[in-house]
């Protein structure tokens, strides 16, 4: 890393004023190029969202202003193109050389929050920020730059996977051996009696069959002997 000195007057001045859901580190290669995260606010589509960027300061730093882009899919700015800020290299007019990394990044943040269109941003639903802030650290991850400079953020990621796995073990439905049985016992009853049905019904008009030659025996008998008496 590069040490304090070595630094350009103001880019220095982060280390001594972090601010919130901000994190900045110069490149080991070049102190010109800033590496940054910006967190999303909570209440906002960017809630839970991790931006990776790049401020690119020229060589006259202070007395001009730099670039900046961000690398990470986020709906609000295009990546890997150069967004307008009255802070950036699209105002030059309107630069002020008392401007720090800390307080391009806060401006930056803020307006990111905000829907100006401005050249370099895009315009996108709610639901695809919020899905876009969701998947923002795992995409940052592939990105090796991003893996070297913020190691923290990567064990982050990890942490969330494991957890995320925990979960879904917890979720997932566990087959139960024991309701498996009375199952496949009530199951083969019910198919038992479907079977038995038929041969009890058979037997039952075997049974009636008897009872109605019956009847028809002793009717006709009755009229056999009830015609000699009809002849007298």
């Amino acid at each position: 890393m590069v040490s304090v000195s070595a630094i350009p007057p103001y880019i220095g001045q982060y280390r001594t004023e972090p601010v919130s859901h901000v994190t900045a580190r110069p490149s080991p290669n070049d102190i010109l190029e800033w590496h940054y995260i910006l967190e999303g606010s909570e209440g906002t589509p960017f809630a839970g969202g991790y931006y990776y960027g790049k401020i690119k300061f020229p060589p006259e730093y202070p007395f001009k202003p730099p670039g900046i882009s961000m690398t990470t899919p986020n709906g609000r700015f295009m990546t890997q193109k150069k967004i307008c800020l009255s802070m950036s290299d699209f105002h030059p007019e309107s630069w002020n050389p008392m401007w720090s990394v800390s307080s391009i990044l806060t401006g930056l943040l803020s307006f990111m929050m905000d829907s100006s269109p401005t050249t370099g941003s895009v315009t996108t639903t709610v639901a695809e920020k919020q899905r876009l802030a969701k998947s923002s650290l795992a995409f940052n991850c592939k990105n090796s730059t991003f893996r070297k400079m913020f190691p923290e953020y990567v064990e982050k990621y990890e942490q969330q996977q494991l957890a995320d796995q925990a979960v879904a073990e917890q979720v997932s439905p566990v087959p139960q051996k024991e309701n498996s049985r009375p199952l496949l016992e009530k199951t083969g009853k019910e198919n038992l009696n479907k079977v038995e049905a038929p041969k009890d019904l058979k037997n039952r008009r075997k049974q009636s069959f008897p009872t109605w030659m019956l009847l028809l025996l002793v009717s006709v008998f009755g009229i056999v002997m009830a015609l000699p008496l009809l002849q007298l």
